[in-house]
């Protein structure tokens, strides 16, 4: 009787580390399907408003542990980033943007780059690339745009 007792106790246990083995096993494999699914908006002008070096920026970006979406601005020698960083890593967020900026950098020696974790700068940059998109502005308009967002971005340091 007290066989029976010590294989059905044995088979509990072996069950057990079996269930959370493949719960937690489960779990990294959405984490890792849900990393897939980012996307990022690339910005495509018919004015002479080139924005590759932005997209450029963005794909590298994105790909980063610990950001969870990436928008970008660039014009002449100007580049400016807004990132997203995901909650768990918001204790990190001076390192992140510390490395973000010297990865850009490294990519873009010419370019005067700046970038910010900060929410509202995020939310600028992306009303100004839905303009881009559609094609509603104008350089100058543009330039006053990004100066006004640099100037901001820099206001929060």
């Amino acid at each position: 009787m007290k066989d029976n007792i010590t294989k059905l106790k044995i088979f509990l246990l072996i069950f057990t580390v079996i269930g959370f083995g493949s719960g937690c096993n489960s779990t990294q494999n959405q984490l890792v399907e849900d990393n897939d699914h980012l996307s990022i908006s690339q910005v495509h002008t018919s004015k002479p408003i080139n924005q590759s070096v932005a997209n450029h920026t963005k794909e590298k970006i994105v790909m980063k542990e610990g950001i969870s979406d990436v928008k970008a601005v660039n014009m002449d020698k100007d580049l400016l980033v807004g990132i997203r960083v995901d909650n768990f890593d918001r204790f990190q967020l001076k390192k992140i943007k510390k490395e973000v900026q010297s990865d850009i950098e490294k990519m873009y020696p010419n370019h005067q780059v700046t970038v910010s974790t900060d929410q509202k700068m995020y939310w600028e940059l992306d009303k100004l690339e839905q303009r881009l998109k559609k094609d509603n502005t104008t350089m100058k308009k543009l330039k006053k745009d990004i100066n006004k967002i640099k100037s901001l971005m820099k206001e929060q340091t």
